[in-house]
């Protein structure tokens, strides 16, 4: 079975310290957590930013650029940056949303598909995804495409069909998130069985789902998300002290499980990315 890929994704744009102190806000907090996943077994880390001072969620291309550069500093991690954002106020909010792929990372999520979301409609329109799938393409940057519900893997499937995606595609199961897929083993599987062909995989899933979804999915070969973007509770009414808490138990049980997890070079051999990232 292939090694395990582990991403942290460190803070999301919705938990606050109000439910979990620890949740890191300005870009040197952020970093410090994606450092700490690291060297707890993580090789991707994915990357929101807030506003440093009051939490909110950001979209400033100097906040990104300060979590690229203090990353890579001091680690070989991957770096995946967001392409979602519902707070951003420009004329083109499509084109503003794909200031990431200009920062020279790793991979970038392109979210796949519409949905209702957090009280309002998450949109991601056809002629949109085909749009960043390209950009990003041309910025030689890998999509990780996140998908809420099946017929979004199957949008994603015309993607890799038209060339848009380069071998092998890279898919994040997103279960558990209200109003899209649930968080249960039958819909992994329904989503993992109209995945195309060679295609890689991870899954993440929302609260206490964390735990059980992503050991399935280390059990059928496939790679997982874990930290607080989806996940503030280490167990029940005990609050996670670090996102590293959540890499530290996935890397014992992984190897409980008889899967080695995968080094940042590995990684990047498995998705079939540069050995190092040389910039723009």
């Amino acid at each position: 079975m292939a090694k395990l890929i582990i991403t942290a994704a460190v803070c999301g744009s919705a938990p606050m310290r109000e439910q979990n102190p620890n949740v890191p806000y300005s870009p040197k907090e952020i970093a410090k957590e994606a450092l700490r996943c690291w060297r707890a077994g993580a090789s991707v880390v994915h990357v929101h930013v807030r506003d440093p001072k009051t939490g909110k969620p950001d979209f400033k291309r100097e906040l990104f650029s300060e979590v690229v550069e203090r990353v890579r500093a001091e680690s070989d991690m991957l770096i995946n940056l967001t392409t979602s954002a519902f707070s951003i106020e420009d004329p083109d909010p499509g084109e503003a949303r794909l200031m990431p792929a200009e920062l020279g990372p790793d991979l970038c999520s392109l979210d796949v598909g519409s949905l209702n979301f957090r009280g309002n409609v998450f949109i991601n329109p056809a002629e949109w995804v085909e749009k960043a799938a390209r950009r990003m393409q041309q910025k030689k940057v890998k999509p990780e495409m996140e998908v809420f519900e099946v017929g979004h893997v199957l949008q994603a499937a015309d993607l890799v069909q038209k060339g848009l995606i380069e071998a092998p595609p890279y898919f994040q199961i997103c279960l558990g998130i209200k109003w899209g897929a649930p968080a249960d083993l039958p819909s992994l599987l329904s989503f993992v069985s109209r995945l195309p062909q060679g295609a890689l995989w991870s899954v993440l899933a929302a609260g206490a789902n964390q735990l059980p979804l992503t050991t399935h999915a280390m059990l059928m070969g496939g790679n997982v998300r874990v930290g607080f973007e989806d996940n503030l509770y280490l167990s029940r009414g005990v609050k996670a002290s670090s996102n590293a808490d959540f890499v530290e138990r996935t890397v014992k049980l992984a190897r409980i499980l008889g899967r080695e997890v995968a080094t940042c070079a590995e990684a990047r051999e498995i998705l079939n990315l540069p050995p190092e990232k040389t910039g723009q």
